[in-house]
């Protein structure tokens, strides 16, 4: 597209004119060919040095914009590069100016992008140098510059990189500020049980720990976690050590209250340290349960019991003796009370012996002594009752032999209902000794030592009742058969000589003096059979004319007088 000439102002004068206008002058002042000709060659001279500077000049710009444009394309295709940007450059065409006027906003975008992107790298590097900080302990964090940002390489897939790389810091941020968190709410509970300072205990590990200094951050560095560790197994182990302090305290309180029979209003006051005997470290969280002034009043009790336990120590001893006495007679065992006791007031009033350690030892003895009377127990259940069913054998033979035990009289029923339990009771006897006697050996072999009762062998007195029944039963035959040779001769004599009338005797009375005396007498009228018949005297006298046997246990019933007198 050609040039649009200049336009003049009409005030301006052209070259030819002036031309004109300096050779008039040059007439009227005279001047020679030779020296216009010097003068006009002169001009021209200067008119193209004008025109030489001005091409020069215009080749110098031409130059300058080239340059430009290959500086900014330049500088674009650095961009696009350094973006990661799919811009496609535009390509030149036209005149320079045009060229430059394509390209320039080109530019100008791609680095108001790359303004952004820094920034936003900045932002992103400033936040993870941060957390870098706070996990590294810093006290000051380091600002980011524009120098720290590699301006060659902000792609999108480096900005995800950083934005990947802060996520799992704040990730590591979120999980060091929890972990803190229960680090000292850990710390809170042990010092709250021991009653320690617990902003103390913090502002030791770290000033920024402590809850009052607000808006500070709180440190989450490694040597701070690693300190609240170290910290919490130091409580840990002091809690340890303070319980089994106030454990081993409470078990002594609680020996000594047992020694002098402290009453139960005096070991309220300490229950609390009491119902910590059995607790594990876990299990303790009450708050000051085991402070320094809990420990401290604990041993102050225990202290001023023990001075009061050195003045009672001779009467506990001795009543450990009365409880060991006690168990050995509750089991029927032998003990020589006398003896003991003296040598128990020897040892003591010789002053050579600690009263605490005898006291261990009569408690050794007690807990031996109930060990054997748990041996003996069985047996001794057994014996007692052997002893009871032969106590009632006993009873049963006397109430046999006598006479008049059918005899209608108030409470001849009771003993008759004890008669037949006896009588049941009595038949077991012979299966009780045995498996008795098997106890008692199977006891002696395991221990290696007689079975003593009431100070005699058990199995000697088991083997003289066995004797004693023995003849007991000779003796109850022999009585039997002498009985029925009485009966036999009494039915003879009947036969020869007729029957007696029996002398009628009242219900009420008996003739036998060990009626009076407790001996069984007879308990009711009704009874199966001849031996225990309840019949009147008249129908006895019949039933023995046509038996010919009168019964030797027969009892005369009385009758109305209108019956009597009719008979």
């Amino acid at each position: 597209m050609a040039a649009t000439p200049p336009s003049f102002s009409p005030s301006r004068t052209t070259c030819a004119s002036l031309l004109r206008e300096l050779q008039m002058i040059w007439d009227e002042i005279g001047e020679s060919d030779n020296d216009r000709d010097n003068m006009l060659l002169q001009l021209e001279q200067e008119c193209l040095d004008i025109y030489h500077r001005r091409v020069e000049e215009t080749r110098k710009h031409k130059a300058d914009m080239y340059q430009w444009l290959a500086d900014a394309e330049a500088q674009a295709t650095n961009l696009v590069s350094s973006l990661g940007e799919s811009t496609v450059l535009p390509r030149g065409k036209g005149t320079l100016k045009q060229q430059i006027t394509t390209i320039r906003p080109v530019l100008e975008d791609l680095r108001s992008k790359k303004d952004d992107r820094i920034k936003e790298f900045l932002k992103i590097k400033s936040q993870i140098s941060q957390i870098c900080d706070e996990i590294a302990g810093c006290g000051q964090f380091k600002s980011v510059t524009g120098s720290d940002v590699n301006q060659s390489d902000l792609t999108s897939k480096k900005l995800g990189e950083l934005k990947s790389h802060l996520q799992e810091l704040q990730n590591e941020k979120i999980l060091r500020q929890q972990k803190l968190k229960s680090h000292i709410s850990t710390i809170s509970e042990l010092t709250e049980v021991m009653s320690i300072d617990f902003r103390k205990t913090l502002n030791e590990i770290h000033p920024s720990l402590d809850d009052s200094l607000k808006g500070t951050l709180q440190s989450i560095s490694n040597d701070t976690l690693a300190r609240l560790t170290g910290v919490i197994h130091s409580l840990k182990r002091e809690k340890q050590q303070r319980l089994q302090k106030i454990q081993e305290l409470a078990k002594m309180l609680v020996e000594l209250w047992d020694l002098m029979e402290t009453p139960t209003e005096e070991q309220k006051v300490f229950s609390h340290v009491t119902r910590l005997s059995s607790a594990s470290a876990d299990e303790v969280s009450t708050h000051g349960c085991l402070s320094s002034e809990v420990i401290e009043q604990v041993e102050g009790e225990v202290q001023r019991l023990n001075v009061v336990k050195a003045s009672k120590m001779k009467d506990l001893v001795f009543k450990r003796q009365n409880e060991l006495e006690a168990i050995y007679r509750g089991v029927h065992m032998d003990v020589d009370s006398e003896s003991a006791r003296q040598i128990l007031n020897s040892l003591i009033e010789s002053g050579n012996i600690d009263l605490s350690d005898l006291l261990q030892n009569m408690d050794g003895q007690i807990r031996q002594a109930k060990e054997q009377a748990l041996s003996r127990r069985d047996i001794l259940d057994r014996t007692e009752k052997w002893k009871f069913a032969a106590e009632e054998e006993k009873w049963l033979d006397e109430y046999e032999r006598d006479e008049n035990r059918y005899s209608a009289v108030r409470g001849a029923h009771k003993n008759l209902k004890r008669a037949e339990k006896a009588r049941i009771l009595v038949s077991k006897i012979p299966s009780t000794v045995e498996n008795l006697t098997a106890k008692v050996k199977a006891w002696e072999m395991e221990k290696g030592i007689p079975f003593l009762y009431e100070k005699i062998p058990l199995l000697h007195s088991l083997d003289e009742y066995i004797v004693q029944r023995q003849l007991r039963e000779e003796e109850k035959r022999k009585y039997r058969e002498q009985k029925r040779l009485q009966e036999q001769a009494a039915v003879e004599q009947e036969a020869l000589f007729g029957s007696r009338s029996a002398t009628k005797k009242p219900l009420c009375q008996s003739n036998n003096a060990n009626t009076m005396a407790g001996t069984p007498i007879a308990r009711r009228l009704l009874a199966p059979s001849g031996r225990h018949g309840t019949s009147g005297g008249k129908e006895r006298r019949e039933s023995g004319r046509v038996n010919n046997i009168i019964p030797v246990n027969y009892v005369a019933l009385p009758k109305d007088n209108s019956v009597s007198r009719g008979n």
